[in-house]
Parts: structure tokens; C-alpha cells; sequence
């Protein structure tokens, strides 16, 4: 696989967990069953050399927000217990939100990076679609800049490796996690031009999460990115 990262100039190589994946809930047969699953997502990442294993913390329906973070923790510790990652780090992605759902606020986010730092490699995903609906203001100069800087002085520019670049179909604030085509959506290119060309963010990977409703949308979404990043010299 190494072989294959090089020739292809695979870098970050960025996976995702399953989706179906709860760590943070609270039914004891489902959780002995997502930390078994996400023990095979962190075997598989391993295998494959990737850097990171973007995962979702998770629901917490049926307890407290501060016991589903704890339950979150915890679960990724047990399956990341006595594996040899190699160079594989979990990145904890901020959601959009939703009532029960761990990760819509950067303070949640940070919260889980600091229970697992010290037991396993970790750091953030932030997507701005999950951004945009959890109820930062982004869209606009001001809140962009305002957001950024709560986004640091809580997660930290430094951990945020990965940017997943989504524009939206639904207003701030309104907890649907609904993407869109790179600037047709709620968004606009404004947003995606200050994050690509943000320096405090150059160490990141920017990745595309866009919708494929015609052929060729996924190649068209990262054109319409490239395009946004200003040329040195």
C-alpha cells in the first residue's frame, strides 16, 4: 500500500468510519458492537497506511451530554487498545448539530481531544456545511473571523487537520446536514476562498464532500476549489 501511496502521490490519505458507528450511546449490546466495529476501522486504517480515521463522536439519546463525551472517550480508548496504528491518528469531526448528536460545538470537540490525548493520536475534522448549520456564523466577514478564532482558542489551529469544504442547502443554525455544490449553497465562495487561502490552516487537507448528481460533479467541486487558492508570485 505504501507503494501505491507514493506512486499515486496519496497524501494526507484520509478514510472515514462507518456511519452507523455509536460510541457515545448508551445501549450496552449496540456499544460492545460499534467498539468492535471501530476496532475493524482503526485494523483496516492501519492497513492501508492511512493518516487519518475521520469518525463522528456519536448519539448520547438517553443520558447526559457530559456522560455520552465521557462514553465517547472511553469506547475509542477500549478499541484502540493494544493495536499498533503506525502513523494512523482519529480525527473527531464537529456535526451539525442535531439534538442528541456529540460534536456540534467546538467546545465538544476539544473536550474529546483532551480525554483521548495521551491514549490515542488524535485531532479534529471540522466541515463547514456541519459549521454552517450548528449555528456559526461563517457566511459573513466578521463572523468568519470570529468563528475562526473561537475555532482556535478551542480546538487549536494546530489540530485541525482536515477540512472537510461543503457548502449547504439549509440556513444557520438549522441542524440539517444537507451539502451542496461548492457555491451554490448558503455558503457562497467567499467562505471557501478565505479557508483555502488562511495560512493558520495551510498544514490541513482540504477534501471535498460535495454531492454527485450528474457525472463528473465530484471533479467539477474540486476544480471550483482550486480555482479559490491564489497563485504565489
Amino acid at each position: 500500500m505504501s507503494r501505491l501511496r507514493q506512486k499515486y502521490d496519496l497524501k494526507p490519505l484520509v478514510i472515514h468510519a462507518n456511519y452507523l458507528i455509536n460510541l457515545a450511546g448508551g445501549n450496552e449490546e449496540f456499544r460492545r458492537k460499534s467498539i468492535a466495529a471501530f476496532r475493524g476501522e482503526l485494523e483496516r486504517g492501519a492497513a492501508l497506511c492511512a493518516d487519518y480515521l475521520v469518525l463522528h463522536p456519536g448519539s448520547f439519546r438517553g443520558a447526559s451530554r457530559d456522560e455520552g463525551l465521557g462514553r465517547a472517550a472511553s469506547a475509542i480508548e477500549e478499541a484502540a487498545r493494544g493495536l499498533e496504528l503506525g502513523g494512523l491518528a482519529v480525527l473527531i469531526e464537529n456535526t451539525a448539530g442535531a439534538e442528541f448528536s456529540l460534536g456540534g460545538t467546538f467546545e465538544q470537540v476539544a473536550e474529546l481531544l483532551e480525554r483521548l490525548r495521551g491514549h490515542v493520536p488524535v485531532g479534529a475534522c471540522i466541515d463547514t456545511c456541519h459549521t454552517h448549520v450548528a449555528g456559526y456564523d461563517i457566511v459573513n466577514e466578521e463572523g468568519r473571523g470570529l468563528t475562526l478564532r473561537h475555532l482556535d482558542a478551542t480546538v487549536g489551529f494546530k489540530n485541525v487537520r482536515v477540512l472537510h469544504c461543503n457548502d449547504a442547502k439549509a440556513e444557520r443554525g438549522s441542524k440539517l446536514d444537507r451539502h451542496e455544490h461548492i457555491g451554490r449553497g448558503r455558503l457562497g465562495l467567499d467562505v471557501f476562498r478565505d479557508l483555502l487561502n488562511d495560512r493558520r490552516l495551510k498544514h490541513g487537507a482540504f477534501i471535498a464532500e460535495t454531492p454527485i448528481d450528474e457525472p463528473g460533479d465530484d471533479w467539477r467541486n474540486v476544480e471550483a476549489l482550486k480555482r479559490l487558492v491564489r497563485r504565489k508570485g
